[in-house]
């Protein structure tokens, strides 16, 4: 094995760990920095696959900006273990059988594939650099990222007339 396949190993590990650790931690705060962790892991792959662009995406806006808005959102509800309503023996019954079908469905519906018989290029080829995709952005798309801005830009300014106090 190389380098690179013990990463990528690594890297699944530890998105699998961690995504079992965000459905089964108690506290949900716990289980957003668990998230977090999944999302670092998912951007090591995009950087292993050379897509440099999806991984900083990726981290900047889930690991960064949607995990802040969680916390503070589990923060504002103040979660405790009164609050909380309990799950009967039988809705937990009801989600194990649930989740071994769809499991079932994924492995029958992979069976067939031919997935293990395609590799992919790791670190080869230029298709997800960021200089390629703002060439593309400032050439061939201008025009309509010019108007995307400007759309956000009157979105901003409109979020901004809306908050404002009389």
């Amino acid at each position: 094995m190389n380098v690179t396949q013990i990463l990528f190993w690594f890297l699944s590990v530890l998105a699998l760990f961690s995504a079992l650790m965000v459905i089964t931690s108690k506290n949900p705060v716990h289980s957003v920095l668990w998230l977090i962790a999944t999302f670092f892991a998912i951007s090591g792959h995009y950087i292993m696959l050379n897509a440099q662009f999806l991984a900083i995406v990726n981290i900047i806006v889930y690991a960064g900006a949607i995990m802040v808005l969680f916390l503070f959102v589990i923060m504002l509800m103040n979660l405790n273990k009164s609050i909380e309503p309990q799950k009967s023996k039988w809705l937990k019954l009801a989600g194990a059988v649930a989740g071994g079908c769809l499991l079932l469905v994924f492995v029958a519906a992979l069976k067939d594939s031919e997935v293990h018989l395609q590799s992919a290029e790791v670190n080869t080829g230029d298709i997800g650099l960021i200089s390629n995709l703002g060439k593309a952005l400032f050439s061939t798309y201008v025009v309509p990222f010019e108007i995307s801005s400007i759309l956000f830009l009157s979105a901003m300014v409109g979020a901004v007339v809306i908050g404002k106090k009389e």
